[in-house]
């Protein structure tokens, strides 16, 4: 008797067709790794791991770290002036800035009937998250250069004003910033404008590089309760294994995120090596990482900009631990990734294909010894190809 169980039957058509999101250790996982924006500088912390009581089941509520938290984000308030701090009532804490996109589709959109509105070139797992909950995806690109002032990947504030009202079924505005690949934060004026004339859903600000430039807009959670605002301790704090995310929002929705949660989602050696993170050592640390990083990107620039084979002007910003650069001609930027990475095994990824990026090639920024091989390598592997 053959078997005639048909899988597409019984999975949602979106699930069943799904392409997941592509992770840079899809790719490679070996070599000097400049491809997925993490700290290459290491973990920011003071500890071993002294991690205690493992039969026992976490903190559900995290109350210590979120108050950690919130203490820091409030002390970069330079103008306090009407600021109302944060405090861990504002906080929700998840697995990676993925769950609490996840989190806030589930709580607000209704499948096959509300939608998201993005602003390519930005992270895909937007995208891939509506289509899990059967969310259509509205797009309306990031400008390349802002008319005004000259500004990289801003929002199209009219043109997303625009399509906001044309369509009261767009319930949250995802906005990236710094962007990725764009490297570029996005003007707090903007974000500002949309949410004091948009209320019919949420703006979802992803602030995942955030601590690679100053300005974040998670202290104004309290004064628009439409603003949801998402960090992680992937990038700057060096703690990408340890798989930490974080929302802002007013204490009404953060009160409702954190009940829908799963009561242990956050490990209690996750939760540890956060609240060691915070710690003053370790702030000293991630600030020293920064400062190197900084440095690390100002030498990757000029060395680029510097070659006949790469345009002397980036394609993306200067906000975030990786930068956006154009390959010249631009067909080779394919090739060349391909060719570092298989021979020389220095990775950094393809962009090419996004929006207003051909000729793209990301590249986070490395160690001092890494970006001299990087520039070495790369080099190498251009004058190769254009023999």
């Amino acid at each position: 008797m053959s078997n005639t169980f048909d899988l597409s039957k019984f999975i949602r058509p979106k699930i069943y067709n799904l392409e997941p999101y592509r992770c840079a250790r899809d790719d490679f996982k070996e070599g000097i790794l400049l491809d997925a924006n993490e700290n290459t500088h290491g973990p920011s912390l003071t500890m071993d791991t002294p991690f205690k009581e493992l039969n026992r089941y976490p903190d559900p509520h995290q109350v210590e770290l979120k108050k950690l938290i919130a203490a820091y984000r409030n002390s970069q308030v330079t103008n306090k002036e009407n600021f109302d701090e944060l405090t861990y009532e504002n906080l929700c804490l998840g697995v990676g800035s993925d769950e609490s996109i996840d989190a806030i589709m589930r709580a607000s959109c209704t499948p096959q009937k509300n939608k998201i509105l993005v602003c390519p070139p930005t992270y895909g797992m937007y995208t891939i998250t509506a289509e899990i909950n059967d969310l259509d995806v509205v797009k309306v690109p990031l400008l390349p250069t802002r008319a005004k002032d000259s500004l990289k990947f801003q929002l199209d504030v009219p043109k997303v004003l625009d399509t906001l009202k044309e369509d009261d079924s767009i319930r949250l505005v995802f906005v990236t910033s710094p962007g990725n690949p764009t490297a570029a934060k996005i003007d707090t004026d903007d974000i500002v404008e949309i949410l004091t004339k948009w209320q019919n859903g949420f703006v979802i600000v992803d602030e995942a590089y955030i601590d690679f430039t100053t300005g974040s807009v998670s202290t104004l959670v309290n004064k628009y309760p439409n603003l949801v605002v998402l960090q992680t301790l992937s990038k700057a704090f060096g703690l990408a294994g340890v798989r930490l995310g974080i929302s802002f929002t007013s204490k009404e929705l953060s009160k409702i995120l954190n009940s829908m949660k799963a009561p242990y989602s956050v490990s209690t050696m996750a939760s540890e090596l956060a609240i060691n993170a915070f710690g003053n050592g370790s702030i000293e640390k991630l600030n020293a990482s920064i400062d190197s990083i900084v440095k690390g990107r100002e030498y990757l620039i000029k060395e680029f900009t510097s070659l006949p084979y790469v345009d002397n002007e980036l394609i993306g910003g200067l906000d975030a631990n990786f930068i956006l650069i154009r390959i010249i001609p631009e067909e080779l930027a394919q090739k060349v990734y391909s060719k570092m990475a298989t021979e020389s095994k220095v990775v950094v990824r393809f962009r090419g294909n996004e929006v207003n990026c051909k000729g793209g090639l990301r590249v986070s920024i490395g160690t001092p010894e890494e970006n001299k091989k990087l520039i070495q390598q790369f080099k190498k592997n251009m004058e190769e190809l254009l023999k």
